[in-house]
């Protein structure tokens, strides 16, 4: 299921949903020591990112992490890696750990199977969840054109990370299956503009999943995805 929160400017929306997301990080920390976020890339949470860099947390003991990245080196732009560290991993969030999720050249099968371990161990599951939103329907890096779809959307799927090869998209992509960021404590999806409005009222309007994997979110009964908008 998931609950509509509109803002009157995005400005607004990044301000309450930093505090939400500190907050919310603060509270995981005071009951296990430890926090762990993972967010997504665009340019839609540039104003996001900046606004938590800056307030007073136990950083040391928060893990961000991406959900998804593409598979290119971390000075590249289309980096998601790279636009954490210059937007979030700043300010007073500098001293916050960082799991990659794109290490070494190759994406290979022994990579995947390090990566899956250190997450599963070190990582998951996540205190917080922020999710986008494609015009085609995808998050993270489930695309719905993508031929390994109906595996990352498997909840009977036991590694909570898989590579993908989007047909409509560029880069070999890494990417949390759904089957374990469902299991995240807080899911937030964090959109903004007329046209991911109409991608979300599109997403309401049917429920298959493998058309539009963020209906797997925004109607699963038993996961509370907090939808955060601003035109």
């Amino acid at each position: 299921m998931s609950q509509i929160n509109e803002f009157i400017s995005r400005e607004a929306l990044d301000t309450k949903l930093a505090n939400n997301v500190a907050e919310l990080l603060s509270k995981a920390i005071a009951v296990r020591g430890k926090a762990s976020i993972a967010v997504s890339g665009g340019s839609t949470p540039k104003g996001f990112f900046k606004a938590l860099s800056q307030i007073d947390l136990p950083w040391k003991n928060v893990t961000i992490t991406l959900a998804d990245e593409r598979w290119v080196d971390i000075n590249d732009e289309a980096s998601n890696t790279r636009l954490v560290h210059e937007n979030l991993l700043q300010n007073k969030a500098k001293q916050a750990n960082f799991f990659h999720l794109k290490q070494g050249e190759e994406l290979c099968t022994e990579t995947l199977s390090d990566l899956n371990l250190a997450a599963k161990t070190s990582l998951l599951p996540l205190d917080v969840l922020i999710l986008g939103m494609g015009e085609d329907g995808h998050t993270a890096s489930l695309f719905p054109c993508s031929e390994q779809i109906e595996q990352a959307l498997s909840l009977d799927n036991k590694d909570a990370l898989m590579k993908v090869l989007p047909k409509t998209a560029p880069h070999q992509r890494i990417t949390f299956t759904y089957s374990h960021l469902i299991q995240s404590d807080n899911i937030f999806l964090h959109v903004v503009g007329e046209g991911k409005q109409r991608v979300l009222a599109q997403a309401d309007a049917g429920n298959e999943l493998l058309e539009m994997p963020i209906r797997a979110f925004l109607q699963n009964p038993d996961v509370n995805t907090q939808v955060y908008w601003a035109e």
